[in-house]
């Protein structure tokens, strides 16, 4: 398995790539290339959530407890004076970072449901309706995050899967196959309650038509 600073790495150079060769195709302005990295890069760390005591599960919660707040404070701006709406902020900022990360960690296996493509389009499709609904991006660039998100989670699963592969002793580790993987075979229920997760998303989601624009102009860069 990479170690932290590589799955880093890799999935900010992945980032860089996407970033500046969609900008360079006109899918989005030049300082829109930003967040785009910062997108890829964190869905290459995203499924190290599951590693209870890894660096990366530290600073995923902290990171998303900051957008946590936000919403936070958007939703409850109109309903609260500025003492009980900070108190507000303060609890939710606390639940995020400490609560759902201790939560979270209590019931996910490393290597499980959350090392799957399953685990990665579910992640996207986050992305894609929080970035629409919460942060008002039009649908094009909604689902581009979500795409970015979805592609740095796969670059994870890669990286695991090719160290997965002893090429110096020619033989295959007993990892393989653990994290590239459509769903967790070992566990269908959960993957069932993830695919229903997932469909219950649709009616937040962007329009669908964006999103094959997208994908189209993207394969024809690399042909």
């Amino acid at each position: 398995m990479a170690d932290f600073r590589t799955h880093l790495g890799v999935a900010a150079a992945g980032g860089a790539v996407v970033a500046h060769g969609g900008w360079q195709a006109g899918l989005w302005e030049a300082w829109q290339a930003l967040p785009m990295l910062a997108m890829v890069t964190f869905g290459g760390i995203l499924p190290d959530l599951d590693a209870d005591r890894s660096r990366a599960i530290r600073l995923i919660f902290n990171l998303l407890a900051v957008p946590a707040v936000v919403a936070g404070a958007l939703l409850l701006q109109s309903r609260l004076a500025i003492g009980p709406l900070l108190l507000a902020c303060g609890g939710i900022y606390l639940a995020v970072r400490y609560l759902a990360g201790a939560l979270f960690a209590r019931f996910t296996v490393h290597r499980g449901l959350w090392h799957s493509l399953l685990a990665a389009g579910l992640c996207g499709l986050v992305t894609a309706a929080l970035s629409q609904r919460l942060f008002a991006q039009p649908d094009t660039l909604a689902w581009a995050h979500g795409v970015a998100v979805a592609l740095g989670f796969v670059i994870h699963l890669a990286l695991d899967e090719l160290y997965s592969v002893d090429l110096t002793g020619a033989r295959i580790k007993r990892s393989f196959g653990t994290a590239l993987k459509p769903f967790d075979w070992r566990s269908p229920g959960n993957s069932l309650v993830m695919l229903l997760a997932a469909v219950n998303l649709l009616p937040w989601l962007p329009a669908w038509p964006p999103l094959w624009a997208l994908l189209a102009q993207g394969s024809a860069l690399w042909r």
